[in-house]
C-alpha cells in the first residue's frame, strides 16, 4: 500500500466512525427529548419507553430534525400542553448537547 492509499483508507474510517457517533448522538438526543416531552405531558411508566420509541422512529421519516420537531410538536399539541416552538427547538439542543456529552463520557 502507498502512503495515499493509507490515509484514503484512514480517513474512510474516520468518515465512517464519525457517521456512527452522529447516529448514536442523534438517537440518544431522541430518547432525551422524548422523556423530556413525556413528562410534560404527564406520560409516566413504561409508557415513556414507548414514547421514546415513537420519537426514534419519527427521526426515520425525512433527513434532519423537522421530523422529530414535528413529531413532538403535533404531540404537545394534541394534549394540550403550552411549550413554544423556541423552548422546544432549544431542548433539542440541550438534549444534544448531553447526548454527545454523554457518549464522550462513555470513551
Amino acid at each position: 500500500m502507498t502512503t495515499f492509499d493509507n490515509r484514503e483508507k484512514a480517513f474512510e474510517q474516520k468518515f465512517a466512525h464519525d457517521q456512527e457517533l452522529k447516529f448514536k448522538a442523534e438517537a440518544r438526543r431522541n430518547n432525551l427529548l422524548a422523556a423530556w416531552a413525556a413528562e410534560k405531558m404527564g406520560i409516566t411508566g413504561d409508557s415513556v419507553a414507548n414514547y421514546q420509541k415513537e420519537v426514534r422512529r419519527a427521526d426515520l421519516a425525512e433527513a434532519g430534525d423537522e421530523d422529530v420537531f414535528r413529531k413532538v410538536r403535533s404531540d404537545f399539541d394534541a394534549k394540550g400542553v403550552s411549550v413554544s416552538d423556541e423552548e422546544l427547538r432549544a431542548q433539542m439542543i440541550t438534549s444534544m448537547e448531553q447526548a454527545i456529552t454523554q457518549i464522550e463520557s462513555e470513551r
